[in-house]
């Protein structure tokens, strides 16, 4: 493997923790409902051993940001999740200054364990409300009640953190624009930095895959955006990603790296990563099931290098999501091709007003991003082929 030269790709670190109370219907997550006694030691030892077969990945840079998901990363106590970042921080180079968020479900967690991660580094915390109405929170599977989402925010508060982000849901079943607003306005009243607000959808492989809820019809769903939308940024939320809104200055760095095709190490139970080399960009993968990850942490699944034609969907894939778009030069920097390679996609895309071009700047329209996979589709050459 060739090294990148030194700074020119940021570089973050997942990782992944794949035990929950119970799995809900909606999610597609490599997440297993808990049975038994959590391995949190054997599992952590297990993860800095992936690490430490990892770090050549790195070649030297800086980690910018880690963010632990799930799962329920707050499963784990604050002591393990203090033995993990000191083992990171042993084997990596974690910038002073680096975004550090960990997963927290309001149903598994409490003011002892928000503590216990502020003071083992922990910085940000993103937490998993999804609906205000119990209802809804009782069809979507979750163990928690809206009493207990604001008992969460008030303790990570009280125990230091400044940097919460709070997960909703929209395109509920029986969900109406009303009802939509009801669940962002007692978010926006616990005060948040940042509000991650997305659709509901459908995956294979869940429950509800199988079995179908009802859904809003998409008259009533671009009605609930719409209005939404208008909430966020009459109460100061920017919106900066197709379902991410910030206060100034609180935009998430770690998805950030993601949508800007930054590079990103990954650990644990079918953790994915991604990082570019003077060879290509590599991508990899790790063994989905936990028990068979913490027997051998660093075997792969899969590794490969990415052909060019992935190189540009995977890069539009990401960059499209950002309202703001990217620049031609970060497009050439990062997948190494000539922005002439994709000149017909883009013509087309601003034809149909889905695309627009700023100066030396790539921008998708807000049809764009309500249409975002006619935008992608545009861009997938091995979609053309078939």
């Amino acid at each position: 493997m060739t090294c990148p030269e030194p700074g020119d790709v940021p570089l973050s670190l997942y990782v992944h923790i794949p035990w929950c109370v119970s799995k809900c219907p909606y999610c597609d997550f490599n997440s297993h409902a808990l049975k038994g006694e959590l391995p949190e030691q054997a599992y952590v030892q297990a993860l800095l051993e992936d690490l430490y077969w990892q770090q050549p990945l790195a070649c030297g840079r800086k980690i910018n940001s880690i963010f632990i998901g799930g799962g329920t990363p707050s499963l784990f106590s604050g002591a393990v999740i203090d033995d993990l970042l000191r083992g990171i921080r042993q084997q990596l180079v974690v910038a002073p200054e680096a975004e550090i968020t960990l997963e927290a479900n309001p149903g598994a967690a409490d003011a002892g364990h928000f503590a216990a991660y502020r003071a083992a580094g922990v910085n940000r915390l993103s937490i998993g409300a999804q609906s205000f109405n119990a209802a809804q929170l009782k069809m979507l599977g979750r163990i928690h009640d809206p009493q207990q989402i604001r008992q969460a925010v008030a303790a990570a508060t009280e125990a230091g953190f400044e940097n919460i982000n709070l997960d909703l849901m929209f395109g509920l079943p029986g969900q109406d624009s009303q009802q939509a607003l009801a669940d962002l306005q007692q978010a926006v009243e616990l005060a948040p930095v940042h509000i991650s607000w997305y659709q509901l959808t459908i995956e294979p492989n869940t429950r509800f895959y199988h079995q179908p809820p009802p859904a809003p019809n998409d008259e009533l769903l671009w009605k609930i955006q719409q209005k939404g939308h208008g909430y966020l940024r009459e109460m100061g939320y920017a919106q900066y990603e197709v379902s991410a809104f910030a206060k100034p200055k609180m935009v998430g760095r770690h998805n950030f790296n993601y949508w800007t095709f930054g590079d990103y190490l990954a650990i644990g139970a079918g953790a994915h990563g991604k990082i570019s080399t003077e060879d290509g960009v590599i991508r990899y993968s790790r063994e989905r099931h936990p028990r068979a990850y913490m027997q051998m942490p660093q075997a792969k699944v899969e590794q490969r290098v990415l052909e060019a034609v992935d190189l540009q969907l995977e890069f539009m894939m990401n960059a499209m999501r950002l309202r703001q778009g990217v620049t031609i030069e970060l497009f050439e920097a990062c997948t190494g091709l000539p922005f002439a390679r994709i000149g017909k996609e883009v013509r087309q895309a601003q034809t149909l007003g889905l695309l627009e071009m700023q100066p030396g700047r790539l921008q998708p329209t807000v049809r764009g991003q309500a249409f975002l996979n006619d935008l992608l589709i545009m861009f997938d050459k091995n979609e053309t082929v078939r």
